[in-house]
């Protein structure tokens, strides 16, 4: 018996110690990355993408869709209640730059607004649908004061990337980058922890985008 209590005991330090030197909990943030989420709120994928971000000791910046936040306020208000950053999508994801100065002022103005109801803030910070911008989306953006967000890696995970590609992706991240990722596919909430691990084992923290410089910083 006294054999068989040493051996658990040992056990027991053994994982107390594994428990002790996680990279979650390694040393100080020696930079910082934007983690990014397109397309939501949602109740299908929402809280889970949330919840999964907490328990990994992880903070992003949720570029929503406006009609989504108009339909799921709730949502916009758990993601602010998950210390996450809420920005403008445009409202119905349209190719922005096949459109009239007066249906991107309302793609993005409707949106400001529903963010705003929902309980989200005033979005500082707007990725335009696919990426694509011109100088009639920028002088809108600029109306309203916003930062225009694009990304220096993209995850794949719009086109079925798997969850190694996704992690691969993340990995790619130096200090001040941004990577793009959305809320809807299974691949990139299983990547979560392997996401939290892989910048923690970097000395890279999940940080803020600054709508002064548009790189990733420590949250203010």
């Amino acid at each position: 018996m006294r054999a068989w209590s040493t051996l658990l005991a040992t056990a027991a330090l053994a994982v107390a110690s594994t428990i002790a030197v996680t990279p979650a909990q390694a040393a100080a943030c020696n930079g910082y990355v934007g983690l990014t989420f397109d397309d939501g709120p949602s109740n299908a994928h929402t809280p889970a993408l949330l919840n999964a971000l907490r328990q990994n000791g992880l903070r992003a910046t949720m570029f929503n869709e406006g009609q989504y936040a108009a339909a799921y306020p709730a949502q916009v208000r758990a993601q602010v209640s998950a210390g996450m950053w809420v920005g403008n999508h445009s409202y119905t994801h349209p190719h922005l730059t096949q459109q009239s100065q007066a249906q991107v002022d309302s793609e993005i103005s409707r949106t400001q607004q529903a963010i705003a109801a929902a309980g989200g803030g005033t979005p500082r910070l707007f990725r335009p649908p696919y990426g694509e911008t011109n100088a009639t989306v920028q002088s809108v953006e600029a109306k309203y004061g916003l930062r225009q967000i694009i990304w220096d890696v993209d995850s794949g995970d719009w086109n079925n990337a798997s969850v190694d590609a996704i992690v691969q992706a993340n990995a790619r991240l130096s200090n001040g980058q941004i990577i793009l990722m959305h809320e809807w596919p299974n691949n990139t909430l299983s990547a979560i922890p392997r996401i939290a691990q892989t910048l923690a084992s970097r000395g890279l923290c999940a940080g803020m985008i600054s709508p002064q410089t548009g790189r990733a910083v420590a949250p203010g």
